[in-house]
């Protein structure tokens, strides 16, 4: 053999890893700044809400605090009374806390229980049935808001944190319901099948059999329906009144008003605020999250 059959596949697998290379950090690349095209917004926020007033008419945007202060955040959880803005977001919080923990807990055990209905339990009209809580997933919230508020009145619940949970409970069922539906249908009819002959009853399957087969879709559902419910705005300000209404509305209230001088560090603080709970669920849960969507989607 002649040198030259040895060296040209070593040169084509050199430039072939270089190619590899070469396009890993373009890959890289693109992504960061798809990062921080998507992160800028948050920086601005954060670094608005560390500086006082003079400093945001007179210095950039972009540019870091010269004194960090955190008497913005203050106003924007306690309130102090500068021009209209004497109330805090900390009762509205705490609201919402009070509206989406409760919700969320309804909503999944509801959805389980419905999911492994239309999964394991085969009964007439069962698609049909299945067919029309899917229909409601797709009902845009507005359709449902002279209903929904009638419905409230006749059951004394309007303008109550009640009332808000109910509405939320319901109008998740149609998304939790398909979740653990879809996850359920994985699970083998002979698990259901061997504990029957057993002599275990609907309930005694539910609770021993597939509940503790459902954490991963559990996590999933948790996450979406608190996320949906958290930062709700239509559904809080049309059946809540002084005193039950949930963040999102009191945070509106905030930055939108307008009598005396516009405090931006302060309405950067509170819409932080805001979003500091489903930020935390999908930093702390995030990767569960996406196990929990895959975990159904091959049966066997």
């Amino acid at each position: 053999m002649t040198e030259t059959s040895f060296v040209q596949p070593r040169d084509r697998s050199a430039g072939s890893l270089a190619l590899r290379i070469a396009l890993r950090w373009g890959l890289y690349t693109i992504l960061v700044l798809f990062a921080i095209y998507y992160l800028l917004p948050f920086f601005v926020m954060v670094t608005t809400s560390l500086k006082s007033l003079d400093e945001i008419r007179t210095g950039s945007l972009v540019a870091l605090p010269r004194e960090v202060t955190f008497d913005a955040w203050k106003t924007a959880w306690s309130g102090a009374c500068s021009g209209i803005k004497c109330e805090g977001l900390q009762p509205y919080f705490w609201n919402s806390m009070l509206m989406a923990v409760p919700s969320v807990m309804l909503s999944t055990l509801i959805g389980a229980l419905n999911g492994y209905v239309f999964a394991q339990w085969n009964f007439r009209g069962a698609n049909l049935f299945f067919a029309f809580l899917l229909f409601g997933c797709f009902i845009p919230f507005q359709v449902v808001l002279l209903p929904m508020a009638k419905m409230l009145g006749l059951m004394h619940l309007s303008g109550t944190i009640p009332g808000l949970i109910l509405v939320h409970t319901v109008y998740g069922l149609g998304f939790t319901t398909l979740f653990f539906r879809n996850y359920y249908v994985t699970i083998p009819h002979e698990l259901v099948r061997a504990a029957k002959v057993d002599g275990a009853g609907f309930f005694r399957i539910f609770w021993s059999i597939f509940l503790p087969l459902s954490l991963p879709i559990i996590t999933v559902t948790v996450i979406w329906q608190f996320t949906q419910i958290w930062n709700d705005f239509l559904f809080g300000v049309s059946f809540s009144q002084a005193g039950s209404q949930p963040v999102t509305v009191a945070l509106n209230n905030i930055v939108n008003s307008t009598t005396g001088v516009k405090e931006y560090n302060v309405d950067m603080a509170a819409a932080i605020i805001a979003a500091l709970p489903t930020l935390f669920v999908y930093v702390v849960a995030g990767k569960y999250f996406i196990r929990g969507l895959t975990a159904g989607s091959v049966k066997g």
